[in-house]
């Protein structure tokens, strides 16, 4: 078994996405061929040997810095270790708390290879690269010259102009030479004409790029790919403080603001450096508010060396991933067309499930497709890429094809362009990742000119994988049931592709994708192969099944691939769709795990289902689920056993349509304002406003119980309706009570997950773990803060404890609170309840139920991981502990109806 380090977060400005990639390596990695060991590194390029369950959270900065080192933040600002502004040895010192800090010269005795998922700096660069060949250590992808190839976006365009690839008019800028005023225009619109893309020379795809349209746009696409701004006190002044703290939050965004720390600049090229966003805050209203400066300028302390100017490519976008064969030779993956709406594909659109859509392979004719495969192929080559690249690139009306783009690493989120292609040839993420190690030893061999172990780990490996292909292992089947048709169909594909994933590396399951689709009076089912599996979105996936066929080129690149399939995949994979019965599944296997949220799946139809052929499945029973979908009826029931719930109304579309006035009216005079209106039987983050007049109620009722499927215009204008965001079409609305702090001592919102287990004499203990603290940015916590990674805050243990009031009795509390609605409820197997706690003077904890999830999202880094991980459940336990239950639970009931019928 070989030891695999995988390479972690990093100082880029894409830390995030290389930390979450980083998880889904050290997730899928066949852990029967290797021994994951998670290598975090911070932002000042230290290393540490990650404790496993910081790797689940959601965000690098739920955890590091730690809570205990955070200066005051009344504004909770979420900050990178960078803005403590600690020495070097207080860093490390910092680092301790999450793992075993290590040196570079320890490495060899840790690790047989490194798999490198950092992106930008210190991954993309060459400069890792290069201190692992020093230290004898293979690593995955490119090596030293190609990854500083790869990463230096001016260089690299003029070796591709050197080397014959097409390429539009570019021109660069140097920081040195930047003082914040624009190019000669004239000359630019003669040279290049607009619109014209800005981007700098040494980030990643997404990070401070802008389209400029119009001239007078320049400058601040200039400034915001040279990282830097000005602000006037005029503008200052004209914010509210709620929009002044907004403005901070997206200035401290490593992605799209500037991040800190950062330099400020006064009227009098005086310059201080602030490592804190209230630090900037303090100032800017001393300076800025009371009128001190006419305006300040900030730069970031991470700027940039260069920025790029290009001509702007009319055409169709597409990413394509190039593999290497066994002796060296490049294969070009069927490309992706990137479907892009008017909104910009950002970072928001190419990492949250369900905003963009993709198109594999690019819909033209086979003679252009094969053309970009072949470009692609050639620029890899050109290059001197190794083992994988993704190449981006513009193909347009006249045929010209244009690569943009090539980056010797690419993100790996499980349906990112990575796993997304390579599952075209029937390779799921388990088996690519082996591929990509396999490949990777052997270009480390064939490249290294001293003496060293590659070979031998090589001929180890492939020994392993001769030997699992030999053993014929009974596994359990599991069939995991995701997509739907609710308003988190998206979410529920991120969930089932999660659990398939774990469960496929493991040693123990032998899982198969089930996708759900249809109506509620007539659900279809369609086992998938790994390749729909893997799409972008549930809409995809339903897109495929209905309109099925294999693209000649498909077929193509599996027949020249079919080598590299049989290779690392073992036994025969599904490579198309088959529709079930609920028959056929329960004849495929006697167990199930439900990924579906809202209608269908949380709602005790598809339980019913499932049991009437004796399918074992997670979750509640059907009765349960049937309340729990419901939040009017279960909360109702909690308030009479005697728990405090918030005040609520149920509103009928029927109701309000025949009364508008007196229903808006009635809600306010009952309610008061602000209130909460959400869907009554849908997901947690589906469509859930805080209103706070009578015109957003309007506006919201409007949009709920709308006939058609475009939403009005009303909604969209006083809701603030992001983009693409799911609002669906309802028949009843449910208005709530704003809960408020009142006279308690402190007060949160908090979310707890609990798990079940079965006790010998029969009964049933429900283990609570402990709550977690999701602070939301805005007033509703929002999707992208649930589910997109690097997004929101989750502080697990949640921050109870206040003045002298302890931790440990309030949660306490909290918890016997919880299991109690659950047992009320029904709730069996496992759940997430979400609650707001009021914890008063005396140490009292008031605990109000807000809703019961009994299938909760399980992404791969929800915060019931972060929860249960302190109970030592790594995911894959906690999944089996689910399972587990739910078989036992069937055993019961199979038990008791043998004997009911004797």
């Amino acid at each position: 078994m070989l030891n695999i380090g995988i390479f972690l977060a990093g100082p880029s400005r894409e830390r995030e996405i290389a930390f979450a990639g980083g998880r889904t390596v050290y997730d899928n990695l066949n852990k029967q061929l290797f021994r994951p060991i998670p290598i975090f590194v911070d932002s000042f390029g230290q290393l540490c040997l990650l404790d496993w369950e910081y790797l689940y959270k959601g965000s690098i900065r739920d955890f590091y810095p730690p809570v205990e080192a955070l200066p005051p933040s009344p504004n909770q600002f979420q900050i990178y270790v960078e803005s403590l502004g600690l020495s070097k040895q207080a860093s490390k010192e910092l680092l301790a708390q999450i793992g075993r800090p290590i040196s570079f010269s320890e490495l060899p005795e840790l690790i047989d290879f490194a798999f490198l998922s950092l992106h930008g700096e210190w991954g993309e660069d060459g400069q890792l690269q290069g201190m692992l060949e020093a230290l004898g250590i293979p690593y995955s992808g490119s090596g030293i010259r190609a990854s500083s190839l790869g990463m230096d976006k001016s260089f690299q365009k003029k070796m591709m102009q050197a080397g014959g690839f097409e390429s539009p008019p570019i021109q660069q800028i140097w920081a040195k030479d930047w003082s914040g005023e624009l190019p000669n225009l004239e000359q630019l619109k003669k040279e290049m004409g607009f619109p014209l893309v800005v981007r700098p020379s040494n980030q990643g795809s997404s990070i401070g790029v802008r389209i400029v349209n119009q001239p007078e746009d320049l400058l601040d696409a200039l400034e915001d790919a040279f990282f830097g701004l000005e602000i006037s006190a005029e503008d200052w002044q004209q914010m509210s403080r709620e929009e002044q703290i907004q403005w901070m939050r997206k200035l401290l965004d490593i992605r799209s603001g500037l991040g800190f720390p950062l330099e400020v600049e006064g009227p009098k090229k005086d310059k201080q450096l602030l490592y804190h966003p209230e630090q900037l805050l303090a100032l800017f209203d001393k300076e800025l508010g009371q009128g001190h400066s006419p305006k300040l300028r900030l730069q970031s302390q991470y700027r940039e060396e260069s920025v790029l100017l290009e001509g702007f490519i009319e055409g169709r976008e597409f990413s394509c991933v190039v593999i290497q064969d066994e002796d060296g030779q490049a294969i070009a993956l069927p490309p992706t067309e990137i479907i892009k709406g008017k909104e910009l594909f950002d970072y928001r659109s190419k990492y949250l499930a369900g905003l963009s859509r993709k198109l594999t392979p690019i819909d033209l004719p086979e003679a252009q497709i094969q053309a970009i495969r072949q470009e692609c192929e050639r620029l890899f080559r050109f290059l001197e890429f190794d083992v994988y690249a993704r190449i981006d690139g513009f193909i347009q009306a006249d045929g010209r094809i244009i690569l943009n783009d090539p980056n010797t690493t690419s993100g790996m989120l499980p349906s990112s362009f990575f796993f997304h292609q390579a599952a075209e040839i029937g390779l799921n993420p388990s088996h690519f990742l082996s591929f990509i190690i396999h490949r990777s030893l052997l270009a480390r061999s064939r490249k290294c000119l001293r003496p060293n172990n590659y070979g031998q780990l090589l001929a180890q490996l492939e020994s392993e994988m001769q030997r699992l292909d030999g053993e014929v292992a009974e596994l359990q089947k599991v069939a995991v049931i995701l997509g739907g048709y609710s308003s988190e169909r998206h979410i529920s594909v991120e969930s089932g592709r999660n659990i398939y994933e774990k469960l496929a590396s493991s040693a123990d399951y032998l899982p198969f994708p089930v996708f759900l689709t249809g109506k509620a009076e007539d659900q279809q089912l369609y086992e998938l192969p790994i390749n729909l599996l893997l799409k972008d979105n549930a809409d995809d996936i339903r897109d495929k099944l209905l309109n099925y066929k294999v693209h000649p080129i498909i077929q193509k690149i599996r027949q020249e691939t079919a080598h590299i399939a049989q290779q690392f995949s073992g036994r025969s994979s599904r490579l198309d769709p088959r529709p079930l019965s609920f028959d056929e599944l329960g004849e495929e296997s006697r167990l199930a795990f439900i990924a579906l949220h809202g209608r269908p799946g949380e709602d005790g139809a598809l339980q019913r289902e499932l049991a009437k052929r004796g399918i074992a499945f997670n979750g509640s029973e059907a009765d349960s689920a049937a309340l729990t979908i419901d939040k009017y009826q279960s909360l109702q029931k909690l308030k009479a056993a005697g728990l405090p719930v918030t005040e609520q109304i149920l509103l009928s579309k029927n109701d309000y349509l025949a009364q508008p006035e007196k229903s808006l009216q009635q809600a306010g005079k009952k309610l008061g304002w602000p209130l909460i209106a959400k869907p009554v039987d849908d997901g947690c983050s589906s469509a859930v406003k805080k209103i706070k007049n009578e015109a957003e109620l309007e506006a919201f009722l409007a949009a709920l119980f709308r006939e058609e499927d475009l939403l009005p215009k009303i909604a969209q204008e006083r809701l603030a309706i992001l983009p693409k965001e799911e609002f669906p079409q309802k028949q009843y609305a449910l208005l709530e009570q704003l809960v408020e702090q009142k006279d308690a001592l402190h007060f949160l919102e908090v979310t707890v997950g609990l798990l079940c287990h079965h006790e010998a004499d029969g009964s049933i203990r429900y283990e609570v773990f402990e709550p977690s603290e999701t602070l939301a940015s805005g007033e509703i916590l929002s999707l992208e803060e649930k589910f997109l990674a690097g997004e929101g805050q989750n502080i697990t243990p949640a921050r109870l404890a206040v003045g002298k009031l302890e931790y440990a009795p309030l949660a306490a509390q909290i918890k016997v609170d919880l299991e109690q609605a659950a047992r009320i409820l029904g709730v069996t197997g496992y759940a997430r309840i979400d609650a707001f706690v009021r914890i008063y003077a005396d140490g009292r904890a008031e605990t109000l139920v807000i809703e019961v999830n009994s299938l909760p999202g399980m992404t791969p880094a929800t915060c019931i991981f972060h929860q249960t991980a302190i109970n030592g459940y790594q995911p894959f336990d906690f999944i089996r502990q689910i399972l587990t239950f739910g078989q036992e639970r069937q055993a019961q009931n199979s038990l008791l109806s043998s004997s009911q019928e004797d």
